[in-house]
């Protein structure tokens, strides 16, 4: 039985390794990458820690590579989504039980095994699988998944630690137990660190899971499990399941136990759920939290101020790293025409030196796009833009999926701030920018406002202090996470909590506590030590 106040190790952001040539670590990465792609895996689902084989095998192909065969992955039905709510109801009790302390230690060691270990696993499953290159993989499938599991860790001791306070002849106590039901995961294929963490922060918390990751992304979610089971993570806390999102829907929100919704992807899956959700409203036993990361139009503000330089750096980094398949990926600019000359001239020195190809290949800065739907669409609008007279493709534009799901880095240039491509999510490597009058700065920022739908991310680059203040209060409600003289991508768990408002999502700050407190139910209690003994109060002498 615990009797001592816990104090979990001091959380500090897990460094970046370089993998030079020559390093330990990029030997160790090329050793996994050869391993892994020696023996195709057959890789099941697991529901109450049971590995689900079933006679629908569907093929994983490295979007970079089609002809190379990864292995494959048992696709379920509707019993076992089924089978992963009972297991998920069956294991709640007992771990909803168990210390909090005991639970972030399961987290802990994950944390430590998965930047120990399974490192260099990790990294070459989610360069394979994702067409991430090392870079890429490293900051997220390693750095960003550790701190998740370090840091929530950290904000649970915080929230617990948080207690009401007490009148005389009384004791008052917070306890902070799981929700009443089971938590949905429905996770992406671009971040690895975000489908372990929307599993991992409600199980924390004392919850438990259905875990269904994107299809594109089982090759290395079978990693993150692995971790969690190397962990000590008990049997039906995680369940992992491999259906068509319809399917898990019509069980999932229909069932009068679901008690949360932990998703990160697109704005119309996301509203339609809602929808869903709200239509069953009167099924369920509780009120189910649900929380959302979606979609993002993100900007890149340039004011006749900022450095040119700066403004290139981050528009090259900001818009093409894992070819824009980033919701916080800079995906429309307004640059100052005063500085414009400038800023064009160094992205397009940047881009024409950017090399593209497999993530195997560390020279590579560009790799594929992650599938055929992302391929068709991304180039559908390229095609578009193409035949539009009104607009000009000033890099890239070409696109082959001959080998693999690659796009060139793509920039159009438009003086329409209304344009297509200002204004529509894309989800790859196109950057559009529009050029405006040095006085129409304030003008501009209205148009960055109302263009999108959404407020996810956004940039803002200016020497000027005042402009600096003012572009910051008038943009207030147009992005979650706010970048001043920085690329709009690259939050850092427990440095920019992530997460963003309007269409964008519920703005729960992944990489803080605030997110934490979303699946926690809490109770008071209050213990009167003298209890009273007449009903009668003093005034009634």
């Amino acid at each position: 039985m615990s009797n001592a106040f816990f104090k979990v190790p001091t959380p500090i952001n897990e460094p970046v390794l370089s993998y030079v040539k020559g390093s330990k670590e990029r030997q160790n990465l090329d050793k996994a990458i050869i391993e892994l792609k020696s023996k195709p895996l057959d890789i099941p689902m697991i529901i109450g820690g049971k590995k689900i084989f079933t006679d629908k095998k569907l093929s994983m192909h490295p979007p970079h590579d089609l002809s190379f065969n990864l292995g494959t992955y048992n696709r379920g039905d509707a019993s076992h989504v089924e089978q992963a709510i009972e297991a998920s109801l069956n294991a709640r009790e007992k771990w909803n039980d168990l210390s909090w302390e005991q639970r972030a230690a399961i987290f802990l060691k994950a944390a430590d095994l998965l930047t120990g270990p399974f490192r260099a696993k990790m990294n070459a499953a989610t360069m394979l699988c994702q067409s991430k290159n090392v870079l890429q993989a490293e900051i997220d499938a390693v750095c960003e998944m550790a701190d998740f599991f370090r840091f929530n860790c950290q904000f649970a001791q915080e929230i617990y630690h948080e207690q009401p306070s007490s009148s005389p002849l009384t004791w008052n106590r917070m306890e902070y137990r799981g929700l009443e039901g089971f938590v949905f995961a429905l996770t992406p294929f671009n971040f690895t660190s975000i489908a372990a963490n929307l599993c991992a922060a409600p199980a924390l918390m004392g919850n438990t899971i259905v875990w269904k990751p994107a299809e594109s992304q089982i090759y290395s979610a079978a990693v993150i499990m692995e971790v969690f089971e190397a962990a000590g993570l008990p049997d039906g806390v995680i369940n992992l399941v491999f259906v068509d999102g319809p399917t898990a829907g019509d069980i999932i929100f229909n069932h009068p136990s679901f008690a949360g919704l932990h998703f990160t992807g697109s704005t119309g899956v996301f509203q339609n759920m809602w929808k869903t959700i709200g239509n069953n409203i009167s099924k369920y036993k509780s009120y189910p939290r649900i929380v959302g990361e979606t979609g993002g139009k993100d900007f890149v503000v340039a004011h006749k101020s900022a450095d040119p330089k700066e403004v290139a750096v981050a528009l090259a980094r900001g818009a093409f790293e894992f070819q824009g398949q980033k919701c916080s990926a800079a995906s429309r600019a307004y640059i100052s025409r005063s500085i414009w000359n400038d800023v064009e001239k160094y992205l397009k020195e940047d881009l024409a030196s950017f090399k593209m190809g497999t993530p195997e290949d560390y020279s590579n800065f560009i790799n594929a796009v992650i599938d055929e739907r992302a391929f068709n669409k991304i180039s559908n609008y390229i095609q578009s833009a193409k035949a539009d007279k009104s607009v000009k493709i000033i890099a890239g534009g070409n696109f082959d999926n001959s080998k693999g799901y690659f796009i060139e880095p793509t920039v159009i240039l438009t003086d329409n701030p209304k344009f297509q491509t200002m204004c529509e999510e894309i989800f790859g490597p196109v950057l559009t920018i529009f050029v405006f009058e040095d006085a129409d700065f304030e003008k501009t920022l209205d148009l960055v406002d109302s263009t999108s739908p959404y407020a996810l991310t956004g940039a803002f680059f200016a020497k000027d202090r005042y402009i600096i203040d003012y572009a910051s209060k008038k943009l207030v409600n147009s992005a979650g996470n706010f970048y001043i003289n920085d690329k709009p991508t690259g939050a850092v768990v427990g440095q920019q909590p992530f997460g963003g408002a309007r269409a964008s999502g519920t703005n729960d700050k992944a990489g803080s506590k605030l997110n934490l407190l979303r699946w926690t139910n809490p109770r008071t209690i209050k213990e009167n030590f003298v209890a009273p003994k007449d009903y009668r109060y003093p005034f009634m002498d």
